[in-house]
């Protein structure tokens, strides 16, 4: 009997310049855990004098974790922070009743070009947190758990695997972990956390003899450890946690509880009532739709 409840496949988006492949939200899973939405951008190259120049946007209700395995990204917000990120770093950003931020290539890439590849994901807040104050932390690869294996490293980016526990707070139990294997490595995924997804960013693997191929995520039935053994060498990601604790809209960067939160978030922007971000004069509009 297959392991796999439901195999997702991305949809591309075009986000001027480069592509994602998106898979959180997608029928018929919104969520899994508390990951409410998943990019996985590029690889991209980006010539000498060109680069990443997302203008400042608006969040509510939601965290937002940025994990790249190339290149660096530079996030300013209005809480005045300013980071670069590396590859194996992470950036949280909490947004609560509301933040702003932008993400462009610093200034050393951009001038001589670089490759940038990563995982992009929002966490959705709780509801005794979704109003809270916004707050950004910045975790070093090397603050984070590494397990190595002869054929295998898997870092712990979020909550606990492995009888690790990451430094990154996040509100419920979660679970995010990145993998890196080699031809034939095997590795388990235990039941202890309410739901589970595995997604292959590069080569393939079969999860209980069953094959999931390269941008694929596949959301694990529940309640029994499963094995995951690389075709070839891969990359992928763990992730999951405990179920949101209600239901959640989404528009545009919004997340809420309500859609009147939704409505009063778009009546903000529109009248640019969110705080600026220090050092930047740009700003995306509200879409039309």
């Amino acid at each position: 009997m297959s392991s796999i409840q439901h195999l997702l496949k991305p949809h591309e988006r075009d986000l001027g310049g480069f592509s994602v492949r998106r898979l959180l939200p997608c029928l018929p899973k919104q969520s899994v855990g508390p990951f409410i939405f998943f990019d996985h951008m590029g690889p991209a190259d980006f010539a000498a004098g060109t680069g990443i120049d997302v203008r400042p946007h608006p969040h509510i209700g939601l965290a937002t974790v940025t994990y790249l395995y190339e290149g660096e990204i530079l996030h300013r917000d209005s809480l005045g922070n300013e980071q670069i990120i590396r590859p194996g770093d992470v950036n949280w950003m909490t947004a609560g009743h509301g933040v702003v931020h932008s993400e462009r290539t610093p200034p050393r890439p951009r001038q001589t070009g670089q490759q940038v590849h990563g995982i992009q994901t929002w966490f959705a807040l709780p509801l005794a947190y979704e109003d809270a104050e916004p707050g950004f932390w910045h975790h070093p690869a090397s603050s984070l758990p590494l397990i190595e294996q002869p054929d295998l490293t898997l870092r712990v980016i979020l909550g606990r695997a492995y009888g690790h526990i990451s430094p990154v707070h996040t509100y419920v139990d979660t679970l995010y972990v990145a993998g890196e294997l080699e031809r034939n490595a095997r590795f388990d995924i235990p039941a202890d956390h309410a739901e589970r997804g595995v997604y292959i960013a590069r080569g393939a693997v079969e999860i209980d003899g069953e094959r999931v191929e390269a941008g694929q995520l596949a959301i694990l039935k529940p309640g029994q450890a499963v094995w995951v053994e690389a075709m070839e060498d891969t990359r992928l990601l763990v992730l999951g946690g405990d179920p949101l604790d209600g239901p959640r809209y989404i528009w545009w960067n919004f997340v809420a509880s309500t859609t009147e939160k939704i409505e009063a978030a778009k009546v903000r922007w529109k009248e640019e009532r969110f705080p600026a971000v220090p050092g930047e004069v740009e700003r995306i509009p509200l879409p039309e739709r």
